[in-house]
Order: structure tokens, then sequence, then C-alpha cells
């Protein structure tokens, strides 16, 4: 149960030390933040060569190698930050959403470090830990939109505070992340999708094939995905056997434009329900992609709203943000008590979520 309703004082913010633990896919990671944005450690440990001959992750796996792997990267995470259990002010973990297995094993080596160690522990959702990351590399105050996009989520966030979320549209089918992983698949170009098919997109014409371009124009600021990769399957069957290269890179070209335009009709509508002048926010894994950033700047420009955007190594699943968004919960005054249940699915924005939506 989450306690503590005041801000914390009395705490000077560079010696405000939190660990944070992200296990929540298929990046095993550990990080020490500081109170002042000082990231003094940050590494992660990908999966990906073990999960690639799936085309995809495989939750076993990633639950397997968790276990094998987090010890080590919190002793180097420690060890890169110069700082010991007993110089932190806290410990922060995923406690999800994400894969359970995964979830599970950060959040009980947290809370086993917290227990031995006296400090408290702060329980992070996986998802507030991109929504905040973007207060970690600048002055971005409350409230702000923020476009959360990744392989499991596409959503239109009013960020108001620390734990205060209101969803403006999320998808009612694929995330765009899942659907940047699809389209790869189909056009064989490997794993993980997002960067596959930006760096095929390099060598395309974006003009070329006339996609269809789901929910723009529609009231609301929903997302919808499902066709688009439909459409993207029934046009690669139609080519001339076998597909060329240019043929894939010119698909993968009009799928990133779609997407780059889709992105940007529904933003647009969310920022219209902010009050003028609001930043806007990407963050998530799909944030790292450069095109989607550029068009986002330009409507950002167009909108008079500030564009902030992670740099793209805190885009991906890290734990430097989950460590950042321990941060930002003990200075509220939030910490956890050591039962603390995973969970495999855990909204930013319950209400919202009750009403039945994709969240």
């Amino acid at each position: 149960m989450r306690s503590g309703d005041m801000e914390t004082t009395g705490i000077a913010a560079a010696s405000c030390l939190v660990l944070g633990i992200e296990s929540s896919c298929d990046e095993t990671a550990a990080a020490v933040v500081a109170g002042d944005r000082r990231i003094l450690s940050n590494v992660v440990l990908s999966q990906l060569d073990e999960h690639r001959p799936y085309g995809g992750v495989v939750p076993e796996i990633a639950a397997r190698a968790h276990v094998s792997h987090l010890d080590g990267l919190i002793r180097q995470a420690l060890a890169e930050a110069g700082v010991g259990l007993s110089d932190l002010a806290a410990i922060a973990a995923t406690a999800g959403p994400g894969l359970i297995g995964g979830v599970i094993v950060g959040l009980t080596t947290a809370k086993a470090l917290a227990l031995g160690s006296g400090k408290p522990l702060i329980g992070v959702n996986h998802l507030e830990g991109h929504a905040l990351t973007p207060r970690l590399v600048s002055e971005v105050g409350f409230p702000y939109l923020l476009l959360l996009v990744s392989g499991g989520h596409c959503q239109l966030l009013a960020v108001e505070g620390v734990g205060r979320y209101r969803r403006l549209g999320t998808t009612i089918d694929d995330a765009v992340g899942e659907a940047f992983d699809k389209t790869a698949k189909l056009l064989g170009l490997g794993y993980p999708g997002g960067p596959a098919v930006e760096k095929a997109a390099e060598a395309g014409d974006p003009a070329r094939f006339a996609l269809p371009r789901p929910m723009i124009g529609r009231p609301g600021c929903d997302f919808s995905f499902s066709g688009l990769k439909t459409a993207v399957r029934e046009t690669l069957a139609g080519l001339s056997q076998p597909v060329s290269a240019q043929d894939k890179a010119d698909l993968a070209a009009s799928f990133q434009a779609v997407v780059g335009a889709v992105m940007v009709d529904r933003t647009r509508r969310a920022l219209a329900l902010m009050p003028a002048g609001t930043p806007l926010v990407v963050a998530g894994g799909v944030a790292a992609n450069r095109h989607l950033r550029a068009r986002l700047e330009v409507l950002a420009g167009e909108s008079g709203s500030p564009f902030v955007a992670p740099p793209l190594r805190l885009c991906t699943d890290n734990a430097a943000m989950i460590a950042w968004a321990g941060v930002e919960h003990f200075r509220a005054g939030h910490t956890d008590a050591l039962d603390i249940k995973p969970r495999a699915r855990w909204p930013l924005d319950p209400v919202a979520a009750a009403a039945g939506a994709k969240a």
C-alpha cells in the first residue's frame, strides 16, 4: 500500500540517490539517479540475441535471463555510481505492467534489498517511468501532453502531476510498436521491427504505395493500426515475386509515413484539449523513431507548444527512468510496503481503463 501525501522536505537534490531496477520485458537493467537529474549509472543488458530466433519475446526465456543477470547488473550499477546501499535514499523497481515473470524477478529483488538495507521501497509503474523521463532530461513542468508509444502501448495522456494521468486517447487494437514489428516480419526485415523498418525506409519512396490512414479526421484521439498492417500484407502479396529490396524499402517508407501522419492528426486533436502552449512530450520505445520525432516537432512548433523528447538511449526500456520515477515519488513522500504485488496490467488512468477501452 502506498503511503504519504506530503512533499518530502529537507532532502538535498544531489543526495537524493535512488537505485532503479527494470525487468518488465526483454531488458534487464539497473541504474542510480540523483535528484538533481544526474544519471550516475545506467546499465542495460539486452536479450535481443536470445529472442531473435523466435521473432519476438519469449516470456520464460526473458524471466530466466533476469534471474541470471540482475544481481550482477545491480552490483555494476552501484559500482559505476560509486555508492553503496547505505548511500541510497530509496530503492525503486518496476512493479508492472509487463511480463509477470520478469516483473516478479525485479520487484522481489528490490524487496530483498530494501528489507536488508532498511531503505524505502517504491514500486514504479513502467509506463510512468516513460511518462516522467522528459522531466529527467529537461525542466518541463506539469501539465504536459504525453504521446506514449511502444511495442505494447499507444496512448495520449494529460500528465497533471506525479501519479496523476488522464487518458485522452488510446489504440483500439494494435499498439504502434506492434504494427512496426508485424510489418517488419511481413517484409522479412528481422527483429526488432521498429529499427529495421526505419532503416529500410531510408532508401524508400514514401509516396509509392497509397496505404490507408486509419482514424485520420475522425472525432476523438484514439488510434487504430490493425487495418494498416493488413494493407501492408495485401500490398506485399500483390507485388511481383520475389519482392525486390526496393519494393520492401518503398513499402517500409510508405508505412512509416502513414504512421507519422496518423500520429500528427491524433496528437493535434489532443493538443486542442489542453491549455494553449502546453508542452508536447513523446516517450516510449517508438519515440526513438527519427521520422516520428521530426513530424511531432513540426506539429509542436505549429501549435506553439514546446517539444520534449528524451535522447534515444532513454526511449527504450532502461532503469534510469525507473530510478527517476522513484525520485519523483520519494520527493512527494510516496513509498510502498513490502507486500506490494506485481501486476501484469496497470493502467495509468484507471478510470479510463474501467470505461472499457484498451489500456
